[in-house]
């Protein structure tokens, strides 16, 4: 029996070799309202801020968790590319963000994310999250996983049929 063929896995697309270029093209992060700072990032470091307005809290009136994660993501993803060649892409694998305190509406959420270490294919990166004060609201771990363009597509996952259990 022939298996049927699966469509190749989607893989992100190049970003341009100036991170700060490609920011200000737009993206998720510009769509909430938040900006890549390209005075205060560099090579291996990226800096992203914005307001708190009504938009980004939760039913409670604090700040949603998915925005905590969003700005930490793009603060560490940002510092992440920032290493890349031009031949190589990367996207987010794993994102762990830690809560500490609540921010609310009218307050400046700035995120730093550095690349702790950048392998071949996998970099691990850290971030924190700083309301106006300077005191720490949030933070994060990840990895990257990133590609290149002389690497091969990866080949679908091989599925099993279910296990019987026995009667």
């Amino acid at each position: 029996m022939r298996r049927p063929t699966l469509p190749a896995e989607p893989r992100p697309t190049r970003p341009s070799p100036d991170l700060f270029r490609a920011a200000r093209r737009g993206g998720f992060h510009a769509e909430v309202g938040f900006r890549v700072l390209a005075e205060k990032s560099g090579r291996g470091y990226c800096t992203v801020s914005g307001k708190v307005e009504a938009r980004h809290l939760n039913i409670n009136g604090v700040v949603h968790g998915g925005v905590y994660a969003t700005i930490l993501d793009t603060a560490m993803g940002g510092a992440v590319v920032s290493l890349l060649t031009e031949e190589e892409t990367t996207a987010t694998t794993s994102l762990y963000v830690e809560f500490l305190r609540a921010a609310r509406e009218g307050g400046v959420l700035t995120a730093v994310g550095r690349v702790l270490r950048r392998g071949r294919h996998i970099a691990f990166a850290e971030g924190n999250l700083v309301g106006r004060e300077g005191e720490r609201l949030s933070q994060a771990r990840g990895t990257w996983y990133i590609w290149s363009a002389a690497d091969r597509a990866p080949r679908p996952a091989v599925t099993s049929p279910p296990r019987r259990r026995p009667s």
